[in-house]
C-alpha cells in the first residue's frame, strides 16, 4: 500500500512494522520514523488504527490464553490477501 506521496519511510515498511510498533520492539530511532510518518500519512494512520484495535481486542478476549505457533503468520497473510485486495 502507498498513499502516493514521498515518505522519508515508505508506507510498505511502516505497515510492515506495525506489529513491532505496537509492541514496543523497535529501537527509538525506528520508533520516531515511524511516529513521523503516521503523522504525515493518513491512510497508514488508518491502517494503524485498525491494526491497534483488533490487536487489543484480541488481548482482552485472548490474553490468557496460550497463542498458537502458527497463528501470527496465519493473520499477517489474511491482511496482506486483503490489502492486495484493496489494491485492486
Amino acid at each position: 500500500m502507498s498513499c502516493g506521496n514521498h515518505h522519508d519511510t515508505p508506507c510498505s515498511e511502516v505497515l510492515d512494522r506495525v506489529y513491532t510498533y505496537l509492541d514496543g520492539e523497535l529501537d527509538s530511532n525506528r520508533i520516531a520514523e515511524i511516529r513521523k510518518h503516521l503523522d504525515e500519512c493518513s491512510p497508514c494512520l488508518e491502517e494503524y488504527g485498525l491494526e491497534e484495535a483488533v490487536k487489543r481486542l484480541v488481548a482482552k478476549h485472548c490474553g490468557c490464553d496460550p497463542v498458537p505457533q502458527d497463528l501470527r503468520s496465519k493473520v499477517l497473510s489474511r491482511i496482506e490477501q486483503a490489502r492486495a485486495e484493496m489494491a485492486e
